[in-house]
C-alpha cells in the first residue's frame, strides 16, 4: 500500500527557499509566442500538442508530477493502492473551490474520470482499467477490474483533469465533444492556476490567475505569482525569435537548433534546454522478407547491430541538432520514468560493424532503402550522412521521400526497409512508449514486425505488477533484451528548445512537454 501524506507547505523550506521566497514579485503578465493555436484545451478531446501541453494550466489533476517525476498530490492530499492492486483510493483536500468559487466535489471527480473513461475519446484507453468510479463526500475510490501500476501516473495526466459538472453539462451540444468545444469558447470554470481570458482564434489567447487555486507559493500566498499570460501565434521561426529580441513577446517556443548557441550568447535572453522524453529513431524492418517477397537482410541480428555501431550519433547529433541532443542509452528516454541505459547505445564502431556483417555473410554489399518525409530538413541531413557513414562497409543506401501519412501508412504495412520516426511521451509512465516500441500486439513493435516472446511476457506482467522492485526489475529487463535486438536504429534524444527573456523567472516545459506556467514570475 502506497501512501501519500497531506503536503505541509513550507514546513521544509530551508534559508536558500526563504531568501528566493523574498525575491519573488507578484504581479504583472508575461506574453507567450506559440507556432501553433489551440483549438480545443479539454482533457477528453484535446488530441493536439498545441492543446495538450496547455490543459494543466485550466484543470488541475488529483495527483500531479513532480520535479524529479515522482508523483505528488494535488487536489487529493492522500492517495492508497489497495493490497491486491485492484482498488485506489484518494482523500480530496478540504476547502477546494473552481474558478467561479463553487465547491470542488466528489461528484465533480466522478464525473471528470467518467469523461475520460469514455471509449470514443482519444484518450479513453488509459483509464480502461477502471470498472466504476464512486465518491462519498471527499473519499473517491476508483475500483479497477485488474491490477493497473499506471493508474497513479495516470491521474496525474492532462485527461484526468477535474472539471465542473454543473457548468460543463449547462454547455451546449448533442455529445460529450460538442458540449467539450462548446465549453472551451465560452471561458470555461477551471480547476487549475488560470482561467480563460479571451480568445481570437488562430491569432491569440489570455489567461487569467484563477484566484481560487489552492497550491500556495514560496510567500505563503496562494499561486500563480502572475495576473495572465497572453499568447500570441507566430508560426514563423525566425519571426518568433526577432519578437523575442524586440522585447515584444517574453518567450519565444521551438527555437531551432541552428538557433540556440547565437541566442545562448544574448545577455538579454536565457536560452533553455528543457529535458524532454523526444527520441529521434529510425524502425528496421525485422520481417524475413520484404513486402515484395524479396529475401530481407535486416532480419539478421548481426546486420541489424552493425548498422547501429556503423551510425556515429554524436556526429548526426552535431549535424542535427547542433550538439543539443544525447544519444540514445535505452529504447525510452533518460527522462522516462524507469529507464535504465548505463551508457549510450551502439558507439560507433565501424571495425565492429565490419565484423558483424562478415559475420552474417552480408559482406558483399546490401542494397537499403532509407524512407524520409519528404520536405524535412532534418531527415535530408540524416540520409546524407548515413550514405557517407554506411558506404565503406559497402552498404548501398538509396532514400525514398514520401508525405507524412504515406510514411504511416508504409510503417503499418511493413513496406519499408527503415524509415524515420519521433517519440514524446504523453504520460508520466514507461508503459506507453515500452508498448508503442517494443510490444508486437500494439502494432507490431512501432511496425518492424520484431516478435520476442520474453518481451511480450514481461510487458503483459508489468501492465498488473503492483510490487515497484518487481516492475523495475521487469523493465529493465526488456530495456537489455531491446538493446541487444536492436529492432530500431537508435539515434538521439532532443530537448525543448525556448528562449526566455531575463526579467522572467520559473517558467518551465515538462519532460512531457507541457508548459507550465503556475510558478513563473516576472522582476520588476
Amino acid at each position: 500500500m502506497k501512501r501519500f501524506l497531506p503536503l505541509l507547505l513550507g514546513a521544509a523550506l530551508g534559508f536558500g527557499a526563504a531568501t528566493s521566497a523574498l525575491a519573488i514579485e507578484r504581479g504583472g503578465s508575461m506574453t507567450f509566442a506559440r507556432y501553433d493555436d489551440s483549438t480545443v484545451i479539454d482533457p477528453v478531446w484535446a488530441d493536439r500538442n498545441p492543446d495538450l501541453w496547455m490543459i494543466t494550466s485550466l484543470y488541475e489533476t488529483l495527483l500531479r508530477n513532480g520535479a524529479d517525476g515522482a508523483i505528488e498530490p494535488g487536489l487529493a492530499e492522500s492517495y492508497a493502492v489497495a493490497g491486491d492492486g485492484k482498488s485506489i483510493s484518494l482523500k480530496l483536500r478540504d476547502g477546494l473551490k473552481f474558478s467561479d468559487g463553487s465547491a470542488i466535489t466528489g461528484d465533480d471527480v466522478v464525473f471528470s474520470l467518467d469523461r475520460a473513461r469514455n471509449p470514443d475519446g482519444p484518450w479513453g484507453g488509459l483509464l480502461g482499467s477502471v470498472e466504476k468510479v464512486t465518491a462519498e463526500g471527499g473519499k473517491v475510490t476508483l475500483s479497477l477490474k485488474q491490477p493497473d501500476p499506471t493508474i497513479p501516473s495516470i491521474l496525474a495526466t492532462f485527461n484526468t483533469g477535474i472539471v465542473s459538472k454543473a457548468a460543463f453539462e449547462k454547455a451546449s451540444g448533442s455529445n460529450d465533444q460538442e458540449k467539450a468545444k462548446a465549453y472551451f469558447d465560452n471561458n470555461p470554470v477551471t480547476s487549475g492556476p488560470f482561467t480563460m481570458k479571451s480568445r481570437v482564434a488562430g491569432s491569440s489567447m489570455s489567461f487569467a490567475r484563477n484566484p481560487n487555486y489552492w497550491r500556495a507559493g514560496e510567500d505563503g500566498k496562494s499561486l500563480p505569482y502572475l495576473d495572465g499570460v497572453d499568447f500570441v501565434v507566430i508560426p514563423d521561426d525566425a519571426t518568433r525569435i526577432l519578437k523575442l529580441q524586440a522585447g515584444e513577446v517574453d518567450v519565444a517556443e521551438f527555437i531551432p537548433f541552428a538557433r540556440v548557441g547565437e541566442l545562448s550568447g544574448d545577455a538579454s535572453l536565457k536560452m533553455e534546454l528543457f529535458p524532454s522524453t523526444r527520441i529521434i529513431y529510425a524502425p528496421i524492418n525485422t520481417r524475413d522478407t520484404r513486402k515484395d517477397g524479396s529475401k530481407n537482410p535486416l532480419a539478421d541480428l548481426k546486420v541489424r547491430q552493425a548498422l547501429n555501431y556503423a551510425t556515429d550519433k554524436n556526429m548526426l547529433i552535431k549535424l542535427v541538432t547542433f550538439d543539443t541532443g544525447k544519444p540514445m542509452t535505452s529504447l525510452m528516454s533518460a527522462a522516462t520514468q524507469l529507464h535504465y541505459g548505463p551508457e549510450p547505445l551502439y558507439p560507433y564502431n565501424p571495425e565492429k560493424a565490419k565484423q558483424l556483417l562478415a559475420e552474417a555473410g552480408a559482406d558483399g554489399g546490401l542494397d537499403i532503402t532509407f524512407t524520409t518525409l519528404a520536405g524535412s530538413a532534418d531527415d535530408a541531413t540524416l540520409f546524407t550522412a548515413l550514405q557517407q557513414m554506411w558506404a565503406p562497409l559497402g552498404v548501398n543506401l538509396k532514400v525514398e521521400q514520401v508525405d507524412n501519412p504515406t510514411r504511416g501508412a508504409k510503417n503499418r504495412n511493413g513496406e519499408f526497409d527503415i524509415h524515420t520516426y519521433g517519440w514524446a511521451n504523453d504520460v508520466n509512465d514507461p508503459a506507453q512508449v515500452t508498448g508503442w516500441l517494443g510490444y508486437y500486439k500494439q502494432r507490431q513493435a512501432v511496425g518492424t514486425g520484431w516478435n520476442n516472446q520474453e518481451f511480450n511476457t514481461l510487458f503483459e506482467a508489468s501492465n498488473s505488477e503492483v510490487d515497484p522492485a518487481k516492475r523495475k526489475d521487469e523493465y529493465k529487463r526488456m530495456q537489455e533484451i531491446y538493446a541487444a535486438e536492436a529492432p530500431l536504429l537508435f539515434l538521439y534524444e532532443t530537448p525543448f528548445a525556448v528562449a526566455v527573456s531575463k526579467s522572467l523567472e520559473n517558467y518551465v516545459q515538462t519532460p512531457l512537454g507541457a508548459n507550465d506556467f503556475s510558478e513563473a514570475w516576472r522582476a520588476k
